[in-house]
């Protein structure tokens, strides 16, 4: 069983996760969380295998919390998921850890699939933020000639 907490300062959207995710076997929310803080003491006393973590939240930027929980728990799987677009934070969150990068304007499909894909032991990345990857190395690439 896979046991997942949400964080976002929404209710209706924790709830709408929660009930999207709990559709797929083996896939059960086991804790939400409404701000940064509220997760990261959540995460000191039980086990999660994925945490599914907004970026705006009421105490805390969700980068701040995203960096303190891989810090205190190397191991756990973070997806991001943002009303921002990939653009802004996707590479970003990448770098600070996270396995992936989902947009809140995806299709509710687009969730389950990468959750799927993380708990596989792989990284979760959409179409615009493989670009913004692609555009990014090849940008490097030219630098270097």
């Amino acid at each position: 069983m896979i046991k997942i907490l949400v964080v976002d300062d929404h209710a209706l959207i924790r709830k709408g996760i929660k009930q999207l995710l709990e559709g797929n076997p083996g896939v059960q929310v086991t804790g939400e969380a409404e701000t940064g803080m509220q997760a990261i003491g959540m995460m000191r006393n039980n086990p999660f295998d994925l945490v599914l973590l907004d970026i705006s939240l009421p105490d805390k930027h969700g980068m701040d919390v995203l960096k303190q929980l891989k810090n205190g728990h190397p191991d756990i799987k973070i997806i991001v998921l943002s009303t921002y677009p990939e653009e802004q934070y996707g590479l970003r969150a990448m770098k600070a850890g996270a396995v992936g990068y989902i947009n809140k304007q995806s299709a509710p499909e687009e969730l389950a699939g990468a959750v799927r894909q993380v708990m596989s032991g792989k990284k979760y990345i959409s179409e615009t933020l493989a670009e913004q990857l692609l555009n990014n190395l090849i940008g490097e690439s030219h630098d270097l000639l």
